[in-house]
């Protein structure tokens, strides 16, 4: 059974910071691309940021380019958004996925097996 669990989420004012934190059981995510996505109510859920297995390749929205780094420690299983200069427009839920290496970088969530139930974060201004 495999399980992505997020944390890290919150409510934080705008220009200020929160690192996400997704982490794996029951799937080894170095043998997987990962990605965050996020969903703000009444909107398409929408691809934020992704990195290959190794970790040596990333990817971002125009949106969040720049203010937004992911990472990844493969030895703990455990895969991290961290967001600087937070925008009231970034409130959504969050959620960490993986997909099988060949999709590394897709912003379609369907190339996505496995899902996080999410985390909220919300950005007053």
């Amino acid at each position: 059974q495999v399980q992505l669990v997020e944390s890290g989420g919150g409510l934080v004012q705008a220009g200020g910071s929160l690192r996400l934190s997704c982490a794996a059981s029951g799937r080894t995510v170095s043998m997987y691309t990962s990605a965050w996505f996020r969903q703000a109510p009444g909107k398409e859920r929408e691809f934020v940021a992704g990195i290959s297995w190794s970790g040596g390749l990333t990817y971002y929205a125009d949106s969040v380019k720049g203010r937004f780094t992911i990472s990844r420690d493969n030895a703990k299983n455990t895969v991290y958004l961290q967001m600087n200069n937070l925008r009231p427009e970034d409130t959504a839920v969050y959620s960490c996925a993986t997909a099988p290496p060949a999709y590394s970088g897709s912003a379609y969530p369907s190339r996505y097996d496995y899902w996080g139930q999410g985390t909220q974060v919300t950005v007053s201004s």
